[in-house]
């Protein structure tokens, strides 16, 4: 325990001005620690409940919304993403290039396989939740739909649904980078489609409230974790964005396409306390073990984290080789997922074990040497400590 706690105040220097922790150890809450401040520059201290920007573990709800409506039979893992999105294959049949840098912007590969072409008709919600649709990992949506998203708060000049309807057309219109079930390619295009998906699946204009009725609520989580926090001050601040924004964020989602969604996305978006993320995550360590929440089949819950592509189940990262960034004492059979912004929540079914951690990293910056290398330190620490 000491160790632990040594690691994350330490790592309030370098790694995130903020952190918070919360361990379920056998179904009971172990750990539950905060540290640092909200902002370096305020001194307002962080505590168990500060809600974090929870980056790309947001499409983990996601995923579990999707995955409720496939139990519900509303949907099939293997249809055809245009059954549901048809803009997606508004533009037919695209070329093979290869996306954008999301750190300069520039094209990865601006020269386009001309011999090559991706029916988006073949692309399936299976290949969304595994990352093998052969979309690209990224464009800068956000410079394309509208102007600069306001602070929290004020008014957007540009209604959501233009929005969503322009990112739509956007990802439609650009090149993949593969054909579809080929090589997992990490891409945040699929969960935004995803995310479209389900909104329109349980027929609500959003994907935030369908996370929010059938995911959050069963679990009292619902005012716990959330899209477009109410009171953005409670949150730490992220990234001085001079790069769009002109500003420093600070309860708005550092990711600037979600950003530009209003906030609101099926790859971020969401907010919230690292207690409240490792309830859900035990949520679902109770569903593949056969309990839980009742709210997702532990046979959809054990096929979502079995392996489906090379190191994936259906939305979930896999420790199958131990190099996942839990660490190498977390189980083979562990499965987690991470966020941009220094966020993490891993599962460890064979030792009962949740794991959340959240941090603020990219106050510091964009490099990730830091966080890449406190991740797996503090996940070996605390099987060290349980396992004692």
């Amino acid at each position: 325990m000491q160790d632990i706690e040594r690691m994350l105040t330490e790592g309030l220097k370098s790694t995130a001005p903020a952190i918070s922790i919360a361990v379920y150890y056998r179904n009971s809450l172990r750990l539950n620690q905060a540290y640092g401040c909200l902002d370096p520059e305020t001194g307002e201290p962080v505590t168990p409940d500060t809600p974090f920007d929870l980056a790309s573990v947001t499409k983990l709800f996601t995923v579990t919304a999707f995955l409720q409506q496939v139990a519900a039979g509303k949907v099939g893992l293997h249809d055809p993403v245009v059954g549901l999105v048809p803009e997606f294959g508004r533009y037919g049949p695209r070329p093979i290039a290869g996306g954008q840098d999301p750190h300069t912007l520039a094209p990865l590969d601006p020269i386009a396989d001309t011999s090559q072409t991706v029916n988006p008709e073949e692309i399936t919600f299976f290949h969304l939740l595994t990352h093998t649709s052969g979309l690209a990992p990224w464009w800068a949506l956000f410079l394309e739909d509208g102007p600069v998203t306001p602070p929290p708060g004020r008014p957007d000049a540009v209604a959501r649904p233009l929005r969503v309807a322009k990112a739509l057309d956007l990802i439609a219109c650009r090149p993949c980078v593969e054909q579809p079930g080929r090589q997992v390619i990490y891409s945040d295009l699929g969960l935004i489609l995803l995310g479209e998906a389900v909104a329109r699946l349980a027929g609500a204009e959003t994907v935030a409230e369908v996370i929010a009725e059938s995911v959050l609520a069963p679990l009292g989580l619902a005012e716990r974790i959330t899209f477009n926090p109410a009171e953005p001050l409670a949150c730490p601040a992220t990234e001085n964005d001079l790069r769009w924004r002109g500003r420093r964020c600070r309860g708005e989602v550092h990711d600037e396409n979600a950003a530009s969604l209003g906030g609101i996305a099926g790859h971020a978006g969401l907010f919230g306390s690292a207690g409240a993320v490792a309830r859900f995550g035990l949520a679902w360590l109770q569903a593949v073990q056969g309990g839980g929440p009742g709210w997702l089949p532990d046979g959809i819950a054990g096929q979502a984290i079995a392996q489906q592509a090379e190191g994936r189940g259906l939305g979930w990262v896999l420790n199958r080789n131990g190099a996942a960034s839990c660490g190498p004492t977390f189980s083979r059979s562990s499965f987690g997922h991470t966020g941009f912004t220094g966020t993490s929540l891993w599962i460890d079914p064979e030792r009962d074990l949740v794991v959340a951690l959240m941090t603020n990293r990219v106050y510091y910056g964009r490099d990730a040497e830091a966080i890449i290398a406190l991740r797996p330190a503090v996940h070996d620490a605390i099987c060290a400590w349980v396992d004692a």
